[in-house]
């Protein structure tokens, strides 16, 4: 096959990546290309991949959220919406969370990966409006039966495609150390990274904490303080390094304060054979499952500490082996299934 794949333009996608999404498109693109298909990735200058990138936007635009910025990342989707519409493809892999590929790619075979809950207020003003229907060669896959069932009320058969992850990256052979915690994400207020520290502390652990800082004023005002000799920043990890960290933890801390859609974050810590203490929100129960770590009662300070105690005792073994079904090969077959099938 002939696959564009379109990517969520505020970041380039090359390691470190600044969050799953990143992460997830360079999966998909390297792998789909290593299965024989012809594949060009359409994203921000200086993204790598063994796909053939089409950079439609510069790699020195910074996204901050005003309307500059968002016009900016507007008219480098419709470009690359464009070339993609000249360019003869048999399938597009919709990866951005953009709302133009739903009202200009109509006549397209596309598939679109949805990787937030139903929230994105610019692609509801479409879907919601009145008269519109998806391209009758438009399916959609969401990262989680959790977030699936928000974007069935709002889309037509919407498909579960787990994430997947290289598992092998993970599980280095490393003895974890017993009164260690790790947290791992972007350091902004929705991760919920006050929240983690305190309740670390609570449970009598020390905390590392590995990410990109996303939100200067969160960690200024809310992280900067909680810092000490037993709660330490170590900065934006590669795949690399954050392997060996999560490895040599005795839990790693999950408290998200929005309903994540899936967490990658938690996958790679139990690829590792680290148990996951997290809050009850999002697709939590889902990606944990019985045996890959303890979720929280609610979502204060006590429940997840009380859930980091319980969590550190886990099976290490047991907890590795639930991130099986998360394999980069298994979500690769899904999402050729569904291309495959839009072909037909």
């Amino acid at each position: 096959m002939r696959i564009a794949v379109l990517a969520h333009l505020h970041h380039r996608i090359a390691q470190p990546f600044l969050g799953g999404t990143e992460m997830h498109t360079s999966m998909v693109a390297n792998e789909l290309t290593r299965r024989g298909h012809d594949v060009t990735l359409f994203a921000k200058e200086g993204s790598v991949s063994e796909a053939r990138v089409e950079p439609v936007l510069e790699a020195g635009f910074e996204y901050r959220g005003d309307s500059r910025s968002t016009e900016g990342v507007d008219g480098a989707t419709a470009n690359a919406i464009e070339q993609i519409r000249r360019g003869g493809y048999d399938v597009v892999f919709n990866n951005s969370l953009s709302h133009l590929p739903y009202s200009d790619l109509p006549d397209e075979a596309m598939l679109t990966v949805l990787h937030t809950p139903a929230t994105l207020e610019r692609v509801n003003a479409i879907v919601e409006s009145p008269g519109w229907q998806p391209g009758p060669l438009h399916l959609y896959a969401s990262v989680s039966e959790f977030n699936a069932i928000g974007w069935r009320a709002l889309l037509p058969a919407v498909e579960t495609v787990w994430n997947g992850i290289y598992r092998s990256e993970w599980a280095q052979p490393v003895t974890p150390e017993a009164d260690l915690a790790v947290w791992a994400a972007r350091i902004t207020p929705e991760k919920g990274l006050h929240l983690a520290i305190d309740a670390a502390e609570r449970a009598g652990m020390r905390l590392d904490i590995c990410g990109p800082i996303a939100n200067q004023e969160y960690f200024v005002n809310e992280v900067a303080p909680r810092l000490n000799a037993a709660c330490v920043y170590r900065g934006h990890l590669d795949h690399v390094a954050l392997g060996a960290q999560l490895a040599r933890s005795s839990v790693f801390v999950a408290s998200p304060q929005w309903a994540e859609p899936f967490g990658l974050s938690m996958v790679e810590a139990m690829a590792s054979g680290t148990p996951v203490a997290a809050v009850p929100l999002g697709a939590a129960h889902e990606v944990i499952g019985s045996e890959g770590g303890v979720v929280a009662q609610d979502s204060s300070v006590t429940a997840l500490a009380a859930a980091i105690g319980q969590a550190r005792r886990s099976d290490r073994a047991l907890v590795r082996a639930s991130a099986q079904r998360f394999d980069v090969n298994t979500m690769i077959d899904g999402y050729e299934k569904l291309l495959f099938g839009l072909l037909r």
